[in-house]
């Protein structure tokens, strides 16, 4: 079988199609493995996500809205249940009020009796008077949870991308290849590649080299358009865990973070640390590649959301064998109002959500979330309005992201003139518009 190395850009292996499909038509009836049941996952959501500017300024990168229904940390959450994998803790800590609130409408399904929970782990001090130094850090200060709980493995998650993955395969490979650690691996233009960890590897799969977020990445050997970059998702034996975590905790000058600290330690220690093919996992393929999405900017936050209005969108929302689990509030149906001749409320290639209303006005390629109101003609196109948004009699919106809760003033214009919309708003270097409450002069929150 082909390596990640050797397998060609555009192509994936046959043996890897067939085994996501089978991993994904059996959910439904298959019982976890031994692998899942004897694992653990400590999902990472205390960052702020700052490359998402303003949209973060009062909540936490995992809780931010998405695909109109969903928070962001929805989808590594369902990745865990549909995957048989119901022990989960949740590390928080910056503005996580609403990330905390939202686990706790969304995701207390789980049956303690049979030892299944989501639980919470916010920064509590508990080894010293710090709070988490880094995510390997906050691994560390939560040991003593995993030890209670005994598991032979813990994955390691980033809460805060949008994928569709069966974890379980990757433990399988994980346990039968004998690895101390694997990273989970998917393949991105080089020019992105700076972003991420970038990872080599030989002719097998094991890692011979991690560099977090090199200026100059490296490609992949014979695809000098591609690298290799980590995932952010994990899979350790417990006790290589510990003991990384551990060493690292007291190594002077660590950024206590895995990508630039954990994983080159334990390379240089020798430590044998395997890539894993997302391909082999991935529940939601997008024009033949493994959809993977790190919305950590608002051009790429914006086009990730404008993405599912599409006809065929590359992410499947509607697959019943893999459900994005959520709270789903009890809103009414969305509505569309008038039928005029120069009043009609309708919504071509948009996506729409509970609760909104369409009120003689045309939207286009936009995404509406939940409780979204916008009334007479009004202009809505390329555009993406969080839930609880209000837009007024006339106002314009093009290429533009609305933070929640916004009313937008009547007869307001945003995305014809660039340099007026930054006097007043955020313009990104793609020529969105971000728009909060704050700088429409709507203080919903009150610095100390």
């Amino acid at each position: 079988m082909p390596t990640i190395a050797e397998r060609p850009a555009d192509a994936q292996p046959m043996p890897e199609r067939k085994r996501a499909r089978e991993s994904s038509s059996r959910l439904r009836a298959r019982i976890p493995s031994a692998y899942v049941r004897n694992s653990m996952a400590i999902v990472l959501a205390g960052g702020r996500g700052t490359r998402l500017g303003q949209l973060t300024d009062w909540r936490a990168k995992p809780a931010v809205s998405f695909g109109g229904s969903y928070r962001i940390i929805d989808f590594t959450l369902s990745n865990c249940v549909n995957s048989g994998l119901r022990r989960i803790g949740v590390c928080t800590q910056y503005k996580a009020q609403s990330l905390i609130g939202h686990l706790q409408r969304a995701w207390t399904f789980l049956d303690g009796r049979f030892g299944e929970f989501v639980e919470l782990l916010p920064a509590q001090q508990r080894l010293e008077p710090v709070w988490y130094q880094g995510t390997a850090d906050a691994v560390h200060q939560n040991v003593d949870l995993l030890l209670r709980h005994g598991p032979q493995h813990v994955l390691v998650l980033a809460g805060d991308h949008v994928y569709k993955m069966d974890y379980e395969v990757m433990l399988a490979e994980h346990v039968e290849s004998g690895a101390q650690a694997t990273i989970a691996c998917v393949e991105v233009p080089l020019a992105e590649a700076s972003a991420f960890g970038v990872v080599e590897v030989d002719g097998d799969g094991w890692i011979r080299r991690f560099e977090e977020k090199p200026a100059q990445p490296r490609p992949m050997p014979g695809h000098p358009g591609t690298a290799l970059v980590s995932m952010g998702v994990y899979v350790f034996d417990a006790e290589s865990l510990y003991a990384a975590v551990a060493l690292d905790a007291a190594t002077p000058g660590s950024e206590h973070d895995f990508g630039r600290n954990v994983i080159p330690t334990l390379l240089n220690e020798g430590c044998q640390l395997r890539a894993h093919n997302f391909c082999a996992s991935c529940v939601n393929m997008a024009r033949g590649r493994p959809y993977w999405r790190d919305v950590g900017t608002i051009d790429a936050f914006w086009e990730a959301n404008l993405e599912l209005t599409r006809v065929v969108p590359d992410l499947n929302l509607y697959d019943r064998e893999w459900p994005i689990w959520t709270c789903q509030e009890q809103l009414p149906p969305a509505k569309f109002v008038f039928d005029d001749e120069h009043r009609r409320g309708i919504a071509p290639d948009s996506l729409v959500a509970s609760g909104c209303i369409v009120s003689g006005t045309v939207v286009r390629r936009s995404l509406l979330s939940t409780n979204v109101r916008v009334d007479n003609a009004a202009r809505i196109e390329d555009s993406v309005l969080l839930p609880d948004v209000e837009v007024g009699q006339g106002a314009v919106l093009l290429r533009t992201v609305v933070d929640k809760r916004c009313s937008i003033p009547p007869g307001l214009v945003v995305g014809i003139d660039a340099e007026a919309d930054r006097r007043r708003f955020h313009v990104t270097a793609g020529g969105v518009t971000l728009i909060t409450p704050e700088m429409l002069g709507q203080r919903l929150h009150v610095h100390p």
